[in-house]
């Protein structure tokens, strides 16, 4: 894959992220505001479950955009499309599919 359409992929998966982290922030929001309502008593549990899921979505995103930033740094040192732990090029469609793809499927499929 060129570098310019790596660019191009890289920052449309980073525009959707960055959608995502500001949507999840605005629902997890709602959702403490709306727990700390009076009114019917509801489990707290209930809160602090969806608290957490909130949290971990979020801590998921960050870790997206960190592996865009590390795609993106390859880009620039010349390494891009090839596995970090091998050094084998990653398919284009594997890139096409994920373009911050680090390893290639069957890298990926081991660390399972």
């Amino acid at each position: 894959m060129d570098d310019a359409t790596a660019r191009t992929l890289l920052e449309q998966e980073r525009q959707r992220v960055e959608q995502l982290i500001a949507r999840t922030r605005e629902d997890a929001g709602a959702d403490r505001a709306a727990a700390d309502e009076t009114g019917d008593i509801a489990d707290p549990a209930e809160r602090l479950t969806a608290a957490g899921l909130d949290d971990a979505v979020l801590e998921g995103l960050r870790g997206r955009l960190d592996a865009i930033s590390r795609a993106e740094a390859r880009i620039e040192a010349g390494t891009y499309g090839r596995s970090i732990q091998s050094g084998q090029p990653i398919p284009d469609e594997r890139l096409e599919a994920d373009p911050a793809a680090e390893l290639t499927v069957e890298e990926a499929a081991q660390q399972l």
